[in-house]
């Protein structure tokens, strides 16, 4: 891969965390790596930081392109694909992490057809990310192999052969951080009412999660335990667990958590019809 061009159409967190990947994982030469965005501070900032060539043309930045990333917001895609239409070369692979855009609608709006559609999460950020992805029937297979490369600089990356997945991904995977989060915060602010100093409820939380992961990925590698084995053996009939259990199952936990994915699910699809708000000037990008 380092020899191919890489445009990024939007220079945001995600598109960060991807051209670090590339680069730290020795998967291409910063000078290969176009960022473009409509604000120049951003792209000479990121420019400093790594190395890659700043634009705030789009069709400047796809010009030699091999690979097209699409990382902008999906109240932005329809008229970036606009200003996109007819300035890609024929051959280019276009990757987009774009939130609800359908592999059909990217290919109407550029008049391309060699499109992978993704879902990365936060967590690719620091290369422990997880990616879902479908491609197209044009694109081939040492594009697949392209993308395989540029999503596993952001962590692990599992492939499907069903667009529905992506959506799906979408709001279990991908706005999945933001539950974590909030659970965390609770407990967080939980142990601060006990009377623990916040920095103490903080490190008492983010020790458990973690080594409660860690010990779950330790006894599934063994003999595929389910999560729910583990929660029945820190259980103990009439102690402070299964009191503490009675009142999250009262409280709806699994229903609240169940109906929140799907709402997700169900705005993910709505985002991919939506037609853009407040639309950029043509070829400027988002």
């Amino acid at each position: 891969m380092l020899d191919k061009k890489i445009a990024f159409i939007g220079s945001g967190a995600m598109g960060e965390a991807m051209l670090a990947g590339l680069i730290r994982q020795g998967l291409s030469r910063p000078e290969n790596l176009h960022t473009a965005d409509a604000r120049l501070e951003r792209v000479n900032e990121l420019s400093e930081k790594y190395g890659t060539r700043p634009f705030t043309d789009n069709n400047q930045a796809v010009a030699e392109a091999d690979v097209v990333i699409l990382s902008i917001k999906p109240q932005r895609l329809t008229e970036v694909l606009k200003g996109l239409k007819g300035h890609l070369r024929p051959e280019a692979l276009v990757l987009s992490i774009v939130a609800g855009a359908t592999l059909a609608k990217i290919s109407k709006g550029l008049g391309h057809t060699t499109i992978v559609r993704s879902m990365p999460n936060t967590p690719a950020q620091i290369s422990r990310g997880i990616t879902v992805w479908i491609a197209s029937s044009a694109v081939s297979q040492p594009q697949q192999e392209i993308t395989r490369n540029i999503l596993g600089a952001l962590g692990q990356q599992v492939q499907v052969d069903d667009e529905n997945y992506l959506d799906m991904a979408t709001a279990l995977s991908g706005t999945g951080p933001a539950y974590v989060f909030l659970f965390m915060e609770a407990m967080i602010d939980a142990g601060v009412h006990l009377g623990f100093a916040r920095r103490v409820s903080e490190q008492l939380v983010l020790e458990t999660i973690k080594g409660s992961v860690a010990y779950y990925e330790n006894l599934n590698q063994k003999d595929d335990t389910h999560v729910a084995a583990l929660r029945n053996q820190v259980t103990s009939p009439g102690g402070t667990t299964a009191e503490a259990m009675y009142f999250l199952e009262k409280a709806g936990f699994r229903t609240a958590v169940s109906r929140a994915i799907w709402a997700a699910y169900e705005r993910s699809l709505e985002l991919g019809k939506e037609a853009p708000s407040h639309p950029p000037e043509s070829g400027a990008a988002q």
